[in-house]
């Protein structure tokens, strides 16, 4: 057989604590922001309340609960062949408030049994510390990542996580999508990623770099604590990778097109390269932006460089050059007639994937990690309790290939591949459970009604075939 992939090649799937775990007041864990977080869905976003408010639905709070049903989940998993379970450490289950001394040793505990259960079927725990997840006390006390004072509570929290597992997981990501935020006019995306609730009068854009500089000079703090408790520990960025084309070739398309690329994913050069873009410190200049970046933030940064790239990919983007060159994600997309979109109206561009491996490749020189990939879909289960899922098939199918070609024809240095949802959960844009990513399906309605039942889909059975051939088998 040609292998494309090497020996050890990462298959498995991924998903976030706060859109499974449930048990949202067990455990001693603490409100985080995703449990203010009511129920919407495409046409309508989640409500972010203040407080937990009588009459509403908040689905993270039940999720899927894995808290209670891990052991049957990981099981499934090990059934399909995983080599690897992405998932994040819920910060309110280790410091229920993000600001205490201690640790919740109840939190701690329940992550040592679920990396156990993991590793006693050889699969591979790769951990994100911070999901969309942080609690929601560092919101009302702090001001969010808007505050330095985060940098060293979440300091604290890595160190925890690092010396309590650093023998059970190897591979870890900071930040998850941290570059979602760049879309500042849309409060769910900054809010999830940095807790800030704007005001009218916020200058959003130059709040959002700020907050942002603050958690990449967390996440290079926290590079440098794993690697001094384990020099072997693989610590990554993960980034939102969403290719942006220019609509036409015509010049100024290309060059807006480049810019914002550059705008969407300078959080990587400055993860891997240590350093911010030339382009991104004129930006700074000529807006009169003096953020706060100290000398010793620059020296942690340089010093606190990632070992790996991980990404989710789903879609890519099209722009056309709209009169300046300040990218602003939600008036500048336009749509791309050429290629087809999902019932959530996501672009779906299988050779986008090859295109952005080949991008970050060039670019960064740094192995690549495909930690998010799949597709929302509306899934129905018959009489028999069989679902039957080809376009999932299909979708992932054509994904795969372009992976396989960017590996063999193109060099790409990849990891492995985790798409997203492996097992249904809460998503996170809509926080539906009818948007549908798994290979197992869970019985549960938008309102956490059902019998929370797993049952496998037809997907479940091509994804064993794909991994025990290492992606050589991709028939149905």
């Amino acid at each position: 057989m040609n292998k494309i992939f090497k020996d050890g090649f990462l298959w498995g799937g991924a998903v976030a604590a706060h859109q499974l775990e449930g048990g949202y007041q067990e455990g001693g864990k603490g409100l985080s922001i995703a449990d203010l977080m009511t129920l919407g869905d495409k046409d309508h976003p989640r409500e972010l309340t203040d407080t937990i408010e009588k009459g509403k639905y908040y689905p993270n709070h039940k999720a899927i609960d894995f808290y209670h049903h891990y052991p049957e989940d990981i099981a499934l998993m090990a059934e399909m062949g995983f080599k690897a379970f992405r998932t994040s450490i819920a910060w309110t289950r280790i410091f229920p408030n993000g600001d205490e001394t201690r640790p919740n040793e109840e939190g701690l505990k329940f992550y040592d049994n679920l990396f156990d259960e993991c590793l006693k079927y050889g699969i591979e725990p790769v951990v994100t510390l911070s999901h969309f997840e942080m609690p929601y006390h560092l919101v009302t006390e702090y001001g969010g990542w808007s505050n330095r004072k985060l940098i060293d509570l979440f300091a604290r929290f890595a160190t925890v996580c690092f010396e309590r597992y650093h023998d059970k997981v190897k591979y870890w990501m900071t930040f998850n999508e941290i570059n979602n935020q760049t879309n500042y006019d849309s409060d769910g995306s900054v809010y999830e990623n940095s807790g800030i609730k704007f005001k009218d009068s916020d200058d959003r854009e130059q709040m959002m770099y700020q907050a942002a500089h603050y958690e990449l000079v967390a996440s290079a703090q926290a590079v440098q604590i794993g690697h001094a408790i384990d020099p072997s520990l693989q610590i990554g960025c993960m980034l939102a990778v969403c290719p942006i084309y220019p609509l036409t070739s015509k010049p100024e398309d290309i060059l807006f097109a480049n810019r914002a690329m550059d705008t969407r994913l300078y959080f990587g050069d400055v993860h891997i390269n240590g350093e911010y873009p030339n382009w991104l410190t004129a930006y700074f200049k000529n807006k009169n932006y003096n953020l706060d970046i100290t000398d010793n933030d620059l020296t942690i940064l340089k010093n606190g460089t990632v070992d790996y790239v991980a990404f989710s990919y789903y879609m890519s983007f099209a722009v056309q050059y709209p009169g300046h060159m300040n990218y602003r994600e939600s008036t500048d997309l336009v749509k791309n007639p050429y290629v087809e979109a999902s019932d959530w109206g996501w672009q779906i561009d299988p050779v986008g994937l090859r295109y952005a491996m080949n991008w970050m490749t060039t670019r960064w020189h740094k192995p690549l990690f495909i930690v998010e990939n799949g597709l929302g879909a509306y899934d129905k289960m018959t009489k028999e309790h069989e679902i039957h899922d080809d376009y999932r098939i299909e979708y992932m199918r054509n994904h795969i290939e372009q992976m396989k070609k960017a590996v063999d024809e193109d060099g790409v240095d990849l990891m492995g591949y985790l798409p997203w949802g492996c097992i249904d959960l809460v998503s996170a844009s809509t926080g539906e459970m009818k948007k549908r990513y798994g290979f197992i399906y869970v019985d549960e309605d938008d309102y956490g009604n059902g019998s929370m039942q797993r049952y496998r889909k037809d997907s479940f059975y091509w994804y064993k075939k794909v991994i025990a051939s290492n992606g050589e088998d991709l028939t149905n």
